[in-house]
Parts: C-alpha cells; structure tokens; sequence
C-alpha cells in the first residue's frame, strides 16, 4: 500500500464546472476503498493551484503550495501510477489574467501578465505563465491511450429518454467552410526518424531567424511533423467567408479550441475580429494599438478598451450592420461567437449545432441556418461529411441509435496541431 506520502490513489483537485460533484464524490471513493486498506488523496492540477505553484518566491509560506502537476506527470511514468484525471480547465489568455486578477484580490503578490513583454523580466514571467495555459494538463497525465465508453446503464437511460434533436431539412444552407490552401494540413510535412535525435523550431523572417524552441528529443522511430499557415491566406478567406455569408443571408459562426490549442487558435480567432472589423483596423488601428486592443482576446475585451472612443464605436456599429448576423454565445446579452476566444469550443458547438438540425442562435434569438467556418481543412471534413448525411437522411433517434466507442493515441504528447510541440 501507499506510503505517507503517495496515497494508493490519487485524486485530482480540479476548477471546471463538474468540481462540486467531483469533491462531494471523492468521500464515497475514499469510505469505499477504506474498507480494502486503499488509501485515496488528492492533488491540486487547478487553474489557481498551478498559478500559485509557478511563483513561489513571490509567495509567503503560507500562500506557497508544492507543483502537483509535476508531480504527477513523474508518477504517470511509473507501474504502480493509479489516477482519477477530472476535467480540468484549458485556460485560454482572457481566462488566465482573469484568474491572476482574483488571486491577487486574495492577497497573492502574483506579477501581471505581460502581453508584449519588454524586458527580460517580463519575459520569463510571460514563459512561465504560458506554461499554465492552454492544454498544460493532458500532455503531462496522459501517458497512456484513451478509450472512452459509455456504460450499458447510461446507454439505457439514453434510449428511454431520448433527448431532443432538430430536424434535418435537404435544403438546409448550413455548410462548412474551410481553406483549399496555405492551412495546416496542405503545408504539412512528416519525417519518421531512424534515430533518436533533437529538434528545435525556428521562425525564419525577412529580419534574421527567431528560436522559439529548442532541444525538443524525440525517439528513434517517431513522426515528427511540421506545418505553419498563411496569414494571408486565412485573412482572404475569412475575408471571402464573411462576404459568402452575407450574400447567402445565414449566420457566420467560427469554430476553434483556443483553449487547448493554446499556440495556434488564439491567433486564428484575432484574425477573425480584425476581419470582421478590418475598415475599423485600417482607420483606427495606431489608437487601438495605443488603448491596449488585443484582437486575440476577443470582441468583448476590445468593446471595453475602446468604450470611451465615440468615433471608433461609431464605425464598429457601423460595420456591424454591413456584416451578416453572426451565430450567438448569449442573444439576451448581445455576447457573440467573437466575444471571447474560449466561448465557442469546436468539439462542442458543431455537435450542438449538428444536434439541432444545423441551426445556430442568432442576434434576435432566433434559429438560423449557419455558415460554419473551421479555417484549418485538417478535421473540417469530418464536420462537412455528417452534415451532408443529415441534409440527406435527417435526424437521428437517439432512443434506436449506436454509440460510437473513443480510442484515442494521447501518450507522449501524440499530434495535436497548435497545442504543443
């Protein structure tokens, strides 16, 4: 059995939505495991938890708490590892100063996060920080596969209560829309190495080369796989999406994981409202810039920044009238799909929309066929393909439908585009 310091079972300390039934379900573990000498503890992989362990110098010894995550991610390489992995935040950028703001409500002296670092200083803090955000947690604890099923009882209760599902109409407009070039997927390029050997990642520009990584090791027989995309061409095609949408008279909606895909989406979602705003750029983008305006932060953080300038409000709403109505996080509260970059999450608002026979909520609360842009044509397929399914055969009975079974590749860091290297 486990020694004083590593239970039998770990349990880990989350601050997603599932943490109040997780924590009043770890006592049952705990009584139950008791009775066959299983000790079961817990440790803190929380959004909070891993801010504070990063700064411990800045910290009193009371606020100063171990890093668990590291912990962990040495456990998970051993046998005897046994842990229950909650869902754990995917905290994207306006999440992370979110929780650095409330902690240092709390009394923590925690430096700011320093969206263009200046200094060196300001420079390490900002690696630190970005080592929190994003997918910090599954590369880590996952050192194994997945294989996701639903139990037969929740199967059951599934089919006799069958949830509610749209209908499909064959003339629907809702469609997929993703780049033919200059994406992820045609610039990509794979080598399987004949030994073990050490990368790094260089972003080569007209004035000189930048290491963004370096000594990256990798062993003999892996895949190594490289791709970057066009910024021009993802600003033409949103550009041309935008437009497309407008002339169609559907909802414009954008699909991403800028919280796990901590590198890429972010930027991807930044192109996207300054495309959606670009006369507003061209005219007021030296005043923005001066007011703080970061586009990868969201429509949301920009409409606060810019509050106080009644020119520039002036040609938003006016540009917003150009536009075409765009798909809605909250139409009660005017928050839309370009509000906040971890608002509209890809693996779950496709299956949402799709669920409800491809409609999308617009600015009137209202339904409406929908034009779902997924730049990066890597996975957008996969979306296209079941919507022309049910374009053709309608909506599914949950009450007779087949499950599909998840087996996913998660060990060693297994490929996922703009999440980490």
């Amino acid at each position: 059995m486990a020694d004083t310091t590593t239970p039998d079972i770990i349990y880990t300390k989350v601050d997603e939505a599932p943490e109040l039934a997780s924590a009043s379900f770890l006592p049952i573990i705990q009584a139950f495991a008791s009775a066959a000498g299983v000790t079961v503890g817990t440790r803190d992989i929380s959004l909070a938890g891993r801010i504070i362990a990063t700064f411990p110098e800045r910290l009193n010894e009371a606020q100063r708490q171990p890093d668990d995550l590291a912990e962990l991610g040495k456990l998970v390489k051993t046998p005897q590892a046994n842990v229950i992995k909650l869902p754990n935040i995917s905290a994207s950028v306006p999440q992370l100063v979110a929780a650095i703001r409330e902690l240092q409500q709390q009394g923590y002296d925690l430096p700011d996060y320093p969206e263009e670092p200046a200094t060196d200083a300001e420079r390490d803090v900002r690696a630190r920080y970005d080592a929190i955000k994003g997918s910090a947690v599954n590369p880590v604890l996952r050192e194994g596969n997945s294989d996701r099923r639903a139990a037969q009882p929740v199967k059951n209760y599934a089919m006799a209560n069958p949830h509610r599902m749209g209908d499909w109409s064959a003339t629907s407009k809702t469609r997929v829309a993703s780049m033919s070039g200059g994406d992820f997927r045609s610039n990509e390029v794979s080598v399987t190495l004949d030994r073990a050997a050490t990368a790094k990642i260089v972003l080569e520009t007209a004035d000189g080369e930048t290491v963004l990584q370096d000594g990256v090791s990798y062993p003999e027989g892996t895949v190594v796989d490289a791709t970057f995309m066009s910024a021009d061409a993802l600003d033409a095609f949103l550009a041309d999406e935008i437009e497309k949408t407008r002339a169609e008279g559907i909802l414009f909606s954008l699909h991403l994981k800028a919280t796990m895909m901590k590198v890429s989406d972010p930027i991807i979602f930044g192109h996207a409202v300054k495309q959606w705003l670009k006369p507003v750029f061209d005219k007021h983008g030296d005043r923005m810039a001066e007011l703080g305006v970061n586009p990868n932060s969201g429509l949301g953080d920009l409409l606060d920044s810019v509050k106080d300038e009644p020119e520039i409000m002036a040609d938003i709403e006016k540009v917003r009238a150009e536009r075409p109505p765009m798909y809605m996080v909250n139409s009660d509260k005017g928050i839309t799909n370009l509000h906040v970059p971890s608002d509209v999450i890809i693996d779950a608002s496709m299956p949402a929309l799709i669920r409800a026979g491809g409609k999308g909520w617009g600015p009137l609360g209202e339904e409406h066929d929908t034009n779902c842009v997924i730049p990066d044509n890597s996975y957008a397929p996969v979306y296209d393909e079941a919507i022309a399914f049910f374009k053709k055969n309608g909506k599914l009975n949950p009450a007779t439908a087949g499950t599909v079974q998840n087996l996913g590749l998660m060990a060693q860091k297994a490929e996922e585009y703009g999440s980490h290297p």
